[in-house]
C-alpha cells in the first residue's frame, strides 16, 4: 500500500555518510482509498480510518490514517535510501499526532526528512527521521538503525 509518492527521480545512495548528512525528502499523498486497501492489507478495519462519523465521536477531528501506514511510509525513505529494505536492522517511533485525511481527492500529505543522528560503533548509522502532515509532527522519536554496504 503506498500513498502517491512526489520526489525527485533520482534518489542519492549512501556513500561517504557522516552526522547531518540529509536523507532526500519525500512527500506523500494519503487518500481514503489508501486508507481503505491498507485496512484490506492489514486486516485493520476499525471504523476510525474510514468512517468520519464514528472517528469524530470517539473525539477525533476527522478519518485518520493507521499509526503502521504512517510508520510504513517513513520507513520507505530510509529503506530507499539505503537501497536495501535488509538495511533497516531496528526501527522506533512514537505515535504524535494522527494524519487527519479528509474526503475529497486529495487526501492529506505526509512529508518525512531524515538525517545521520549517529554513526555507531558496530559500524551502523542512526537515522533521525522528521515526519510531518498539515505542519505538525506526526511522528516522533523517529529512528532508525541501519547497516550500509
Amino acid at each position: 500500500m503506498s500513498g502517491q509518492e512526489r520526489t525527485e527521480d533520482t534518489v542519492s545512495r549512501p556513500t561517504d555518510v557522516e552526522v547531518g548528512t540529509e536523507l532526500p525528502e519525500q512527500v506523500f499523498r494519503v487518500t481514503r482509498a489508501d486508507l481503505v486497501r491498507y485496512a484490506g492489507a492489514s486486516g485493520d478495519f476499525n471504523p476510525i480510518h474510514w468512517n468520519e462519523r464514528v472517528a469524530t465521536e470517539v473525539g477525533l477531528p476527522g478519518v485518520i490514517a493507521h499509526g503502521m501506514f504512517t510508520m510504513a511510509l517513513a520507513a520507505r525513505v530510509v529503506t530507499g535510501w539505503t537501497g536495501d529494505p535488509a538495511a533497516l536492522l531496528e526501527y522506533n517511533v512514537r505515535f504524535g499526532r494522527p494524519v487527519v485525511v479528509p474526503d475529497d481527492d486529495q487526501g492529506a500529505e505526509v512529508a518525512v526528512r531524515g538525517k545521520v543522528g549517529a554513526l555507531l560503533d558496530d559500524g551502523t548509522v542512526r537515522v533521525d527521521l522528521t515526519v510531518t502532515s498539515g505542519g505538525e509532527k506526526v511522528l516522533s522519536l523517529a529512528r532508525a538503525i541501519v547497516r550500509l554496504a
